[in-house]
């Protein structure tokens, strides 16, 4: 005779049951709710009104998106249905369901309060002993845009667009215009639908148009700007030397948009660029600060530049602008692709070494390679000097070894084993909070994971 645990589907509970008997007692939800409950939510209550029928808690709500977030579930339609089937966001949200446009609109709107988390997290992880600065690697990684790269439009291509609905619009004009005297109008047609369609494009080319007008200024700004630098430079060396200058000169500037240059018309915020496999998408550049060891974001931004040149000071700037008990950043570790004499300059400035590479390093070096003695130091050396006598030394490159195992794996694990690849939100400042959202998502499980071990 079988002998079967009874399944018994339709008897209630005798008592209550208890959202604490649902999950073990060491589980990242628990952690997330005592994180979450531990922090200064002040600046998000205090928005409310605090009439009319009763919102959901700010804390139920934060937690609810953290944990969405460090679990790989970044869609406010699967978070709703998540507080349904999923015991642990039961746990979270105390058994109630707030419903998708609840958790888009609450984290659209106080995107920014969520971000000042951010610093508390990392202060909580100061305060057991994770967190420990001194170096940090600074490295990019390209995020796919919440727009397809085929409603991009080139500057070239709206001025030929424009010019063929503006003759549409006139056709069909003298087509409405001929109508009462003969049967000129294909059947099926209607001229004020047609017209009405042609005003909205021309009006979204316009707009186009117009940013990519303002943005050729910028950049005819800012190239100008660099042209008269060089040439400063090269006119002070022929000074020096009394010698001309040999080569040609740096052309200056083109005013004037590009006949290439695009706009997304989904989001005009974010940009072309490549991607690995030799293509290109629509994307943002997010960059991480990362701390080795502990493996924690200590700073974040997104940017619309495809290289990460320009990224240096910012980072400089958000590292002093951290909270002094986390402790000081002494040095900082970047690929050849943050690499200039200005961005050295930068670092021995704000009194952190720089350890950023000259050019790209060979994958497989020889042994005489790896294990070459330190170069005799330089002489009165410049900034960068220094730096590479400093990249050369056993201590330097063991130093310098750190970058590649510290953010790429971040990167790594937040794209290929959390998901998020693309942002959901539109607009550069508001995807620069959901990239503070998911690297604070990060750092929560990161502790946890640490504190568990």
């Amino acid at each position: 005779m079988s002998n079967f645990r009874i399944t018994d589907r339709k008897t209630d509970f005798l008592l209550p049951p208890s959202l604490d008997d649902w999950l073990p007692e060491v589980d990242l939800a628990r952690f997330v709710v005592e994180v979450i409950d531990g922090m200064d939510l002040e600046m998000i209550s205090r928005q409310y009104r605090g009439s009319g029928s009763a919102a959901y808690s700010p804390a139920m709500l934060v937690a609810l998106l953290v944990y969405g977030y460090a679990n790989g579930v970044f869609s406010s339609r699967k978070l709703q249905k998540a507080t349904w089937r999923d015991v642990a966001v039961r746990f979270i949200t105390v058994n109630q369901h707030p419903d998708h446009a609840t958790i888009a609109s609450f984290r659209k709107r106080f995107l920014k309060q969520i971000e000042a988390i951010f610093v508390q997290v990392l202060s909580m992880a100061r305060e057991v002993g994770i967190l420990k600065m001194g170096t940090v690697a600074l490295d990019g990684t390209k995020i796919h845009a919440n727009a397809s790269r085929h409603s991009a439009m080139s500057y070239e291509y709206a001025c030929k667009i424009e010019a063929q609905l503006k003759a549409e619009v006139a056709e069909l004009l003298a087509k409405a215009e001929a109508a009462d005297n003969e049967a000129v109008v294909a059947d099926g047609m209607s001229i004020p639908d047609e017209l009405a369609r042609r005003e909205v494009r021309l009006e979204k080319i316009a707009e186009a148009r117009a940013t990519l007008e303002e943005r050729a200024k910028e950049r005819h700004a800012r190239e100008l700007a660099e042209y008269e630098e060089k040439m400063a430079a090269r006119a002070a060396k022929e000074k020096a030397t009394g010698k001309k200058h040999g080569g040609k000169p740096p052309e200056p500037p083109t005013p004037g948009p590009r006949p290439n240059d695009q706009v997304n018309l989904t989001d005009e915020e974010s940009r072309i660029m490549p991607v690995p496999g030799r293509g290109f998408d629509q994307c943002y550049n997010a960059q991480a600060a990362v701390v080795p060891g502990s493996m924690l974001v200590v700073t974040t931004d997104v940017v619309q530049d495809p290289n990460d040149k320009q990224q240096i000071q910012p980072t400089l700037d958000e590292l002093a602008d951290l909270p002094s008990e986390l402790g000081e950043t002494d040095t900082l570790l970047a690929d050849a692709g943050y690499f200039s004499k200005s961005n050295v300059e930068a670092c021995e400035k704000a009194k952190v070494e720089p350890m950023i590479a000259m050019g790209r390093q060979r994958h497989h070096p020889s042994l005489s390679e790896r294990f070459a003695p330190a170069p005799e130091p330089p002489e009165n050396p410049t900034p960068v000097e220094a730096m590479a006598y400093r990249l050369n030394t056993p201590e330097g490159r063991d130093l310098y070894a750190l970058r590649k195992q510290t953010p790429e794996p971040v990167f790594g694990i937040i794209k290929s084993v959390l998901g998020f690849r693309q942002f959901s939100l539109r607009g550069l400042e508001n995807v620069r909070g959901e990239w503070k959202l998911v690297t604070m998502a990060w750092n929560i499980k990161r502790i946890f994971a640490l504190s568990v071990a």
